[in-house]
């Protein structure tokens, strides 16, 4: 790791979330300069932002843009998507920097751009600080971060698929497959669902899902709804623990 003041140190990996592209690093340093935590869940489209790097290896930088969109997720970067969009110019080497609010607090993790040269093209992603935060907080205290797992695979509702099960609308995901012996297989589900809540939390997208599950606590017992058969149905599922992803 090197600091803007010259110094250099060797850093020690402490844990890292591959399914969030996230990892905490310790160095020992003394008089390190600390960030201070924005309030990523508060920022709004059209909100000026910086982002902190360092592009193509020339030495630190700091470039200006707005908040372009929230909850951005389907990129195809992670397994667990919410990102903040930005164009603000975001270039390689400045993944990993900060993105900050004009006071300066980290509102960010830069991590990646939509490129078709390389460069930046104006639309830049980052995973919000209150989900880094999150991860950091987990992996300090237990070195990984547990999950909420429900043996299923899912995917989004298409045109053709409200049509095809005569559903009234596109929210909701449709549950491609159940593992067997999974928490979902043991309560009862089946592949064909169309899982629409989670403890009474209607969700819109197979990527809600993935998160909401997520968040679950191992080990607690959650009410699924789902439509089966033009109906709604309810089963109580004992959620089980994500398996560790390489």
């Amino acid at each position: 790791v090197a600091l803007i003041d010259g110094r250099k140190a060797k850093a020690r990996l402490i844990g890292s979330d591959p399914e969030t592209d996230l990892a905490v690093l310790k160095i020992d340093l003394k008089n390190l300069p600390a960030m201070t935590f924005g309030q990523s869940e508060q920022i709004r489209v059209g909100d000026v932002v910086l982002a902190v790097g360092n592009p193509f290896g020339v030495g630190q930088s700091v470039t200006m843009g707005i908040v372009s969109a929230l909850s951005r997720s389907g990129v195809g970067i992670n397994t667990f998507e919410d990102f903040i969009q930005t164009d603000a110019a975001v270039n390689p080497g400045n993944s990993g920097g900060a993105l900050t609010d004009t006071s300066g607090n980290l509102i960010g993790i830069n991590t990646a751009i939509y490129s078709r040269s390389g460069g930046s093209l104006g639309i830049g992603f980052a995973i919000p600080i209150h989900t880094a935060r999150y991860i950091m907080e987990k992996i300090i205290q237990s070195g990984s971060v547990t999950r909420g797992w429900l043996g299923v695979s899912m995917q989004d509702l298409t045109t053709e698929l409200v049509e095809s099960f005569d559903l009234e609308s596109l929210s909701g995901a449709l549950i491609a497959s159940v593992l067997k012996d999974g928490p979902a297989d043991k309560a009862g589900i089946k592949p064909g669902d169309i899982l629409i809540a989670i403890d009474e939390k209607y969700l819109k997208n197979s990527s809600e899902m993935l998160n909401q599950v997520a968040a679950l606590s191992p080990g607690d017992t959650v009410t699924i709804t789902v439509i089966r058969s033009k109906q709604e149905k309810s089963f109580p599922v004992r959620v089980g623990v994500r398996p560790k992803q390489r």
